[in-house]
C-alpha cells in the first residue's frame, strides 16, 4: 500500500504584520485512498495580489473551489485523474465564486486577485495546473534528483504575475508528468528567491533534500501535524525573514 505523509504551513510576510493586514496566501492538501489503498495526493496554493483589497479571500475562494472540486471528482470518478478540461471546469468555478463575492461588495474581480498552483499525483502520474507565480517541485523516484515540474510565470512588467481573475482567458498552465516522483513540494512566490537557482531555476538540492527527509522519517500516514508545526516556526525564522518580507507558504509530500 502506498501512502503520502505530508504536512503544510503558511505565515505572514513582516510586511504584512506591520501593517496588521491578513495573510494572503491560502492552501489546501489531502490525499484521497482508492479502493487498492493506494493513495493520491492533491494540493493546491493561492497568494494573493499585495496590490488587491481582498487578495487573500480571493486565495481562500480558489483554494476552496479547487479543493472541494477534486474531493468530489475522486469520489464519483475512483481514482481516475482529472483531464485538462475538468481543471478549466474548476477555474471557471472559482473565478464565478469570486465575481459572486466582488458583485455583493460592490467591488470588481481584480480586488481579489490570486495566483493558483495545483498539483495532483499518484507518484506515477502528476497533474499540475498553474496560473502565475509559485513553484512545484518533485523528485525523480528512480534517479533521486531534483526537477521543477511548473515554474513561475512572470507578468509583462518585472515584479508582476497572472491571476485567475484576470480579464477574458486566465493564463492557465496544465501539464501532465509520468515518471515517477516520491516526493513533491508546492510553494508561493515567498520563497521562491531562496529554494531555487536566480539564473536557472533549478532546485537548490541542499534545501529539498534536508526538507523532504523528515517525512520521509515520520511514521505518520497522512498529515502529520507535528511536522507542519515545525514547518510554520521554520518559514517563520529569522532565515527566512532576512530575505522577503512577502507571505510565505509551503507543502511538503513524501510517497512511501
Amino acid at each position: 500500500m502506498t501512502r503520502w505523509t505530508f504536512g503544510a504551513a503558511s505565515v505572514r510576510g513582516i510586511s504584512h504584520i506591520k501593517n496588521g493586514t491578513r495573510l494572503q496566501d491560502a492552501k489546501r492538501c489531502f490525499e484521497v485512498i482508492g479502493p487498492n489503498g493506494a493513495a493520491t495526493f492533491c494540493a493546491v496554493v493561492s497568494d494573493g495580489a499585495g496590490s488587491a483589497s481582498h487578495g487573500g479571500e480571493g486565495a481562500s475562494l480558489v483554494c476552496r473551489t479547487m479543493g472541494e472540486a477534486l474531493r468530489s471528482h475522486f469520489s464519483s470518478e475512483t481514482m481516475k485523474m482529472p483531464s485538462e478540461d475538468d481543471i478549466w471546469d474548476w477555474v471557471d468555478q472559482a473565478r464565478d465564486r469570486i465575481t459572486h463575492a466582488a458583485s455583493s461588495r460592490s467591488l470588481s474581480p481584480r480586488d481579489f486577485a490570486s495566483t493558483m498552483v495545483l498539483a495532483v499525483s499518484d507518484g506515477r502520474d502528476t497533474l499540475t495546473a498553474h496560473i502565475g507565480d509559485g513553484a512545484i517541485v518533485a523528485r525523480n523516484e528512480a534517479q533521486k534528483s531534483w526537477h521543477v515540474l511548473s515554474g513561475s510565470e512572470n507578468g509583462e512588467y518585472a515584479s508582476t504575475t497572472y491571476f485567475i481573475t484576470d480579464s477574458g482567458t486566465p493564463r492557465l498552465r496544465v501539464a501532465r508528468h509520468d515518471v515517477g516522483i516520491d516526493a513533491l513540494f508546492l510553494f508561493s512566490d515567498g520563497i521562491e528567491n531562496q529554494v531555487l537557482d536566480s539564473a536557472t531555476d533549478e532546485p537548490h538540492e541542499a534545501f529539498f533534500t534536508p526538507m523532504a527527509r523528515p517525512f520521509a522519517q515520520s511514521t505518520t500516514n497522512g498529515r502529520d501535524h507535528r511536522l507542519s508545526g515545525k514547518l510554520a516556526a521554520y518559514l517563520d525564522s529569522d532565515k527566512f525573514a532576512e530575505h522577503t518580507d512577502d507571505d510565505k507558504t509551503l507543502v511538503i509530500a513524501v510517497r512511501k
